[in-house]
């Protein structure tokens, strides 16, 4: 097991879209724009779930952390920070999955 965590990615990714985009795969993805940080975004789940219906677990792993590395660069060009996300998470914790969705289709 290890030691790193969503919020160490998160602040890796607050540095490197700091930087220079000729320095930066990051940078050079922030200052791409929304539009094309979102589409990558939307690639690597498509990648993830045929990974996923693939059973290949290293292949899973793999996709998995691009998925997670380009929602977190989604979620930072948005100004939307983790603890957010996580926060939601927990609040969604409380009840069934079903009762809570439920509870989203009658609003």
């Amino acid at each position: 097991m290890t030691d790193f965590t969503l919020a160490d990615l998160e602040a890796i990714i607050a540095r490197r879209a700091a930087a220079s985009p000729e320095e930066s795969w990051t940078a050079r993805l922030v200052a791409s724009g929304m539009e094309k940080a979102a589409k990558k975004l939307g690639e690597e789940a498509v990648e993830t779930v045929i990974a996923g219906m693939k059973g290949e677990k290293a292949e899973i792993a793999s996709e998995s952390a691009d998925l997670l590395f380009h929602l977190l660069v989604v979620l930072r060009m948005s100004d939307v920070p983790l603890s957010d996300v996580l926060a939601e998470l927990e609040r969604r914790t409380g009840q069934s999955g079903i009762a809570e969705k439920a509870s989203r289709s009658a609003s």
